[in-house]
């Protein structure tokens, strides 16, 4: 017979101790062992809390006073932080941030991978831990007849109007503020997302780190925008280091952000930007890393684990527009990607020659069918790189993985506990999980990514 929750419903615990974060940031309380999560809340914290939602194994509740105070607590410096859903815990010092990051990885490596003993490094954080995103992507809407674009509330979708996004570059902010006051004095309906009408559905920019190109996408309901020359001019006129302006039609009433018509309305069809000493072409739809500083810190520690001489053969699962292959085919004999989205995999092919870096291959299709294939042809790897989605890597990979056989396993994860879960099956196969180094490439958000290096038992 299950229990019941030991609280119920608009009940107030007067004396909670928050003992832990959750990966959502939430703080974690326990009612005779009941988790109650609870927003704001910061481990080592204490405090009263209204009980909001009682499930079976665990609840949800509101920090009605805090007693004791985190030395960690900071007040948040986003006005509209408490609104907002871009961020989870800027109410947290950042050497804070970086400590709980460190712990989640170290308890999801115990609890999930039953890894005792492996090495999880301190997080490699970030010396200005804002202004660090590349890309914005914002809805847009109606209130009150003004023209608003910003995140969407917490568990809602009520745009939250912004001027400005501390963890934006602070060009994004620019570009978003010139393509509201431009289609507010144009008349250009936003769009309404209940009643599927209107022009403009989100306002998307890409800004280069190395390079100050920019890139402005605007998504629209219809292929017809409305005064589409004078929106170009004034975009044009107003927007240093403009090189693209893109179009995007998104007729589906859906929350998917891009529709599939996608056309250049003036400039260039991508804009270039540097990882280290690769150049990349980035278009709209391309998946390029949005903090750029993070991401050649996480690619030097993948490179460093893979450890090359120059003799190897690499294959790069899951390879994106080839970001990692291109950085270890600077080290590489040879190096082979696959990646499942076709697009990508010619971005990936356009950055090789780009970068004159001829000593890669790369093929569409899932990871888990294409590399068996590779093996049955003879293409062995010394070194494997994965860089999977949140899910983790698929059952099949792992076990070409056990049957390939490679020396050394570069495993960069965006996920922790599905790290740690594959981390179990490739231990169970016959690894050594050497050490694990976690990166921020999120600050004030309970995102972490993490490399870890794994070693074939001899």
């Amino acid at each position: 017979m299950s229990k019941k929750a030991p609280v119920k419903k608009n009940e107030y615990i007067e004396e909670a101790t928050f003992e832990d974060l959750t990966h959502d940031g939430n703080g974690v309380t326990k009612v005779d062992g009941y988790p109650l999560f609870v927003p704001n809340a910061l481990p080592g914290e204490t405090g009263k809390v209204k009980v909001v939602k009682a499930s079976k194994g665990y609840g949800f509740g509101r920090l009605a006073e805090l007693h004791e105070k985190s030395p960690h607590r900071q007040d948040p410096p986003c006005p509209i932080y408490h609104e907002c859903g871009g961020c989870q815990i800027q109410h947290m010092s950042y050497e804070g941030q970086l400590e709980a990051k460190a712990k989640h990885v170290r308890d999801v490596m115990t609890r999930i991978g039953k890894l005792e003993d492996v090495q999880v490094h301190p997080t490699l954080g970030m010396e200005e831990p804002w202004r660090y995103r590349n890309k914005a992507q914002v809805p847009v809407g109606e209130k009150e007849g003004r023209f608003v674009a910003g995140f969407y509330q917490k568990r809602s979708h009520e745009i939250i109007d912004m001027d400005k996004c501390i963890i934006q570059y602070e060009k994004n902010d620019e570009v978003i503020q010139q393509v509201k006051s431009i289609c507010q004095r144009l008349g250009i309906r936003p769009y309404d997302e209940e009643k599927h009408r209107g022009t403009l559905r989100h306002i998307m920019t890409r800004s280069a780190y190395e390079t100050g190109e920019v890139m402005v996408v605007l998504v629209t309901r219809t292929p017809d925008l409305p005064h589409k020359n004078k929106i170009i001019e004034e975009l044009v006129q107003n927007i240093d280091g403009l090189k693209s302006i893109i179009q995007n039609v998104n007729s589906k009433k859906t929350n998917v952000i891009m529709g599939n018509q996608t056309q250049v309305i003036w400039g260039e069809e991508v804009i270039h930007d540097y990882i280290g000493d690769i150049k990349f072409a980035i278009s709209a739809r391309s998946f390029y890393q949005v903090n750029p500083e993070q991401t050649r810190v996480l690619y030097e520690k993948a490179l460093e684990y893979a450890d090359l001489s120059g003799e190897e053969t690499v294959i790069d699962a899951y390879c994106g527009i080839g970001t990692i292959s291109l950085f270890l085919a600077q080290k590489a004999k040879k190096v082979y990607g696959v990646e499942i989205v076709p697009e990508a995999i010619e971005d990936a092919k356009q950055n090789a020659a780009l970068n004159g870096l001829d000593n890669t291959e790369f093929e569409a299709g899932p990871a888990e069918v294409v590399i068996p294939n590779w093996y049955d042809q003879g293409i062995k790897a010394d070194v494997l790189v994965v860089d999977p989605p949140r899910k983790g890597c698929d059952e099949a990979l792992l076990n070409t993985i056990l049957a390939m056989k490679p020396k050394k396993v570069v495993y960069v994860s965006c996920n922790p506990a599905t790290l740690a879960r594959d981390l179990r099956v490739l231990e169970d196969g016959g690894y050594v999980t050497k050490e694990v180094q976690p990166v921020d490439m999120f600050p004030q958000t309970m995102h972490v990514e993490c490399v870890t290096q794994l070693v074939l038992k001899v």
